[in-house]
């Protein structure tokens, strides 16, 4: 009798960077996660969601149950995703406006957050990020958005020695290692809510 050999099933992440700098080091973070998960993280794929061309919210642009055209593709890409990795930095003790403004939309109904997994990692000055995240969880428990508790990642990436290069890319190793075991564990939280 032939065994039959069964395929994990692909984890789809959508990744979504509090700030919209190009060289941001929480965008790099990020693209580490992304190269991470293409070399030694089976089964998880992450693609990277701009959400700098969403217009501030305003629910005047909802014109018969239809959101404006960037609106509608990032709401669909978060919808199609089975969990969410958040990177973002803290401005002044809390959530950056375009990641606030980004959950205010796809929070609007239908809410197309509810039920699925979520990661946050932060560099940052300072607590390294600690206070944006204990908001966006905050955020996360009205959205129906499910955090991984541990581990937890925040990063100065501001003090010697530097952890990322002018660009915002991540170069140091441990802290790559880091961010892999936060991959590994939102793989396997994402699978066990989703009961599979």
């Amino acid at each position: 009798m032939e065994s039959t050999v069964v395929a994990s099933p692909m984890i789809k992440v959508a990744a979504i960077c509090g700030s919209i700098r190009k060289a941001s080091s929480n965008r790099g973070l990020l693209r580490s996660a992304i190269e991470i998960c293409e070399e030694s993280v089976k089964g998880m794929q992450i693609e990277l969601i701009d959400v700098s061309s969403l217009p501030m919210i305003n629910t005047d642009l909802e014109v018969d149950g239809r959101f404006p055209l960037a609106v509608e593709a990032f709401r669909q890409k978060v919808l199609v995703a089975d969990s969410i990795l958040f990177a973002s930095p803290e401005y002044n003790y809390s959530v950056t406006p375009p990641l606030k403004n980004a959950i205010d939309w796809a929070s609007r109904p239908p809410n197309v957050w509810a039920g699925k997994a979520a990661a946050v990692v932060s560099s940052a000055g300072g607590s390294g990020g600690r206070r944006v995240q204990n908001h966006l969880r905050q955020i996360g428990v009205f959205v129906d958005l499910h955090f991984i508790n541990k581990p937890e990642f925040n990063l100065n990436g501001h003090e010697p020695p530097k952890k990322f290069d002018r660009d915002g890319n991540l170069n140091d190793p441990e802290t790559k290692e880091k961010l892999k075991d936060v991959l590994q564990a939102l793989h396997g939280f994402t699978l066990r809510l989703q009961g599979r």
